[in-house]
């Protein structure tokens, strides 16, 4: 009879929501497109720029200013980072406790986006939390196909897996986030590591 991996008595320490940020545009000539302008040694002069409601919210947001939440919701009423404004909104409902509103917020994001990065992988940040492992393990893949160097979410998925009683994969979440942290940073997994190591040795 393979004995029950030894949890610990305090809750799981996930790693932490993430705010999204406007992308770079790629740029054209790498989609195919000619670049019209021959380069001739020419100076290009930086032209003044100005900040988006969008980038304007997310400032705040980062010094913890609550005009941030007014901005973010000004950003989706004109339609611009709409996806963006939505998830980060969400996580300012999570904090703030409101969990129906930041369920609603990362689901809109997807709506808008469905290949969101940031929102799906707080949306399974907020599965997780709910104890819902099915659906946290699912966000959490779709964001590792979305973007399989973000290193944050093979942590989690390891986690989740690991409460999953999946031990195999777990090992190998873990050890995916190892290889694409620092040394000092995948530490954090080695105690999960060493867990999943005994667990599978009794099932054996």
């Amino acid at each position: 009879m393979a004995r029950i991996l030894p949890l610990p008595t305090k809750p799981a320490e996930k790693l932490g929501f993430r705010r999204a940020r406007r992308r770079k545009k790629p740029d054209p000539e790498l989609l195919g497109q000619l670049n019209l302008f021959e380069p001739a040694g020419g100076k290009i002069l930086p032209m003044p720029s100005r900040r988006s409601v969008f980038e304007q919210a997310l400032s705040l947001d980062e010094r913890g200013d609550r005009k941030a939440r007014e901005l973010y919701r000004r950003a989706i009423e004109l339609e611009t980072d709409a996806a963006d404004a939505y998830c980060n909104l969400g996580i300012l409902e999570c904090r703030a406790g409101r969990t129906e509103k930041a369920f609603d917020c990362f689901t809109r994001a997807l709506q808008i986006e469905p290949r969101h990065l940031e929102a799906h992988y707080n949306l399974a940040n907020l599965y997780f939390d709910l104890e819902n492992l099915v659906l946290a393990r699912e966000h959490y893949r779709f964001a590792a196909e979305i973007d399989p160097d973000f290193a944050d979410v093979y942590f989690n998925l390891g986690l989740v897996l690991t409460f999953s009683q999946e031990f195999e994969a777990a090992r190998d979440a873990f050890e995916e986030y190892k290889r694409r942290v620092s040394p000092a940073e995948g530490q954090k997994a080695d105690e999960w590591l060493e867990r999943l190591r005994q667990a599978l040795a009794a099932q054996q």
